[in-house]
């Protein structure tokens, strides 16, 4: 499992914001993570991050496995996935960053349902394995492929049809996304 920080801290909240400054570097554009700014979550969300972040990673990790799995050694991308709490205005449960190496996959794991982080990882992998952002043809394919080997439910598409593409496959969001980032209704990994 990939290893984002390296903190001497033992200050839970300072592990935390070491790891939200961790991600920040890794996001498309650093305010994607802009809780580093929010005084008024900020201490509590860092406090989770710290005593709860390698078990939702791990998780996240087990899913990229399963999604390695359903392509040859020398088909599968080189990424590294974590946890993020991404910020509301950019509206992405998700983003695949191809500005890094390895590619970095940041989920937001309090947008969606636990049930459908896999659905979230394969999405993202899918733009991975295509080698370039989008929702296009070769995604598509790359999509498709991930969705039949992982038991989701595949995506109609016809070329010029983009928008079906976007969501898929479908997932479930929350009515909040900070409450996972507060640990509030903790998931059982």
């Amino acid at each position: 499992m990939n290893s984002l920080i390296i903190t001497t801290s033992t200050d839970p909240v300072v592990r935390g914001l070491d790891y939200l400054y961790g991600v920040r570097s890794l996001a498309l554009e650093p305010e994607m993570v802009d809780l580093v700014y929010d005084l008024e979550h900020r201490i509590p969300i860092c406090a989770w991050i710290a005593h709860n972040i390698d078990a939702v990673n791990a998780q996240l990790n087990r899913y990229l496995q399963l999604c390695h799995a359903c392509f040859h050694a020398w088909e599968q991308p080189t990424l590294q996935i974590f946890a993020a709490p991404l910020a509301q205005a950019f509206g992405l449960d998700a983003v695949c960053n191809f500005q890094v190496y390895p590619i970095s996959i940041l989920i937001d794991v309090g947008r969606v349902m636990p049930r459908d982080w896999l659905s979230v990882v394969a999405h993202e992998y899918a733009h991975a394995h295509a080698g370039y952002p989008g929702h296009h043809e070769q995604f598509a394919r790359s999509l498709t492929h991930l969705c039949l080997g992982l038991a989701l439910p595949a995506p109609v598409y016809q070329a010029g049809n983009e928008d079906v593409l976007r969501f898929h496959p479908p997932c479930i969001p929350t009515s909040d996304p900070l409450a996972f980032w507060r640990g509030e209704g903790m998931l059982r990994l």
